[in-house]
């Protein structure tokens, strides 16, 4: 693993993108104190203070994994993040459950402690290539108006964390999602819908500019949300197609 620390990037996903393909080793991590230019999940801005977060990308070469299933890589990067926060809560005695809001949020409760961008190159009908953005709100105590529900580990365990002991857990245990990835675990979906915010639960959402209420019931082969509307009606969403009413 090559773990390379910068002081300040616009952006770690889009450093990664400038570098050589044919060249750069996969398991690449490339740091950022400080990002000047974060991006988040359809184009919108990540907010991270500087020097008091994980905002890093993680470059993987998964050829093994068909493109029509790329969605197990968002899958098994969540859960690793997941379970991550889950033992550090555990180990601190701090009484809190995480979540993943689909597609790849990680919750805890109704609030975002942490957001993943993962982009893949094809070729023919496999990945070759993708970069994976994470960013990890963990010393950040205040945060922007305009950033929707955010939480952070200082806030929910009333301490610090040392960001470079944290990055090794989390990449150590990305890793090993990856590895079982590669063995085509046949539990993982079932874990990832074991931890999916609201799975079951009837809520509130806005489709098609209206306002719905629904209750989710799975993700299809290709990670697309499945629901039941409150008329009973299946509905199938792929990203952008609905939005969480929190």
């Amino acid at each position: 693993m090559d773990i390379r620390w910068f002081e300040t990037l616009e952006s770690t996903n889009n450093y990664c993108k400038l570098l050589d393909p044919n060249t750069v080793g996969e398991f690449t991590v490339i740091c950022a104190r400080r990002q000047t230019a974060g991006i988040g999940q359809q184009g919108n801005a990540w907010a991270s203070e500087p020097y008091r977060n994980l905002t890093f990308s993680l470059i993987l070469k998964p050829i093994f994994i068909a493109a029509e299933e790329q969605y197990r890589l968002t899958m098994a990067t969540a859960l690793a993040i997941a379970e991550t926060l889950e033992h550090l809560f555990s180990a601190l005695r701090s009484p809190f459950s995480v979540k993943i809001k689909w597609p790849n949020d990680i919750y805890v409760g109704d609030k975002k402690i942490c957001g993943t961008l993962i982009t893949s190159q094809i070729s023919g009908s496999r990945l070759s290539q993708s970069i994976c953005g994470i960013g990890l709100n963990v010393n950040q105590t205040e945060f922007p108006d305009w950033v929707p529900n955010p939480t952070s580990l200082s806030l929910l365990t009333g301490s610090e964390h040392n960001l470079d002991t944290l990055l090794e857990t989390l990449l150590s245990n990305i890793e090993t999602e990856y590895n079982h990835l590669k063995d085509n675990d046949s539990s993982l979906k079932s874990r990832y819908l074991s931890r999916l915010y609201r799975l079951g639960v009837e809520a509130e959402y806005i489709h098609e500019g209206q306002l719905l209420r629904a209750t989710i019931t799975d993700i299809d082969h290709y990670g697309h949300l499945q629901l039941i509307t409150a008329a009973g009606a299946p509905l199938t969403c792929g990203m952008k197609e609905i939005q969480f009413v929190i």
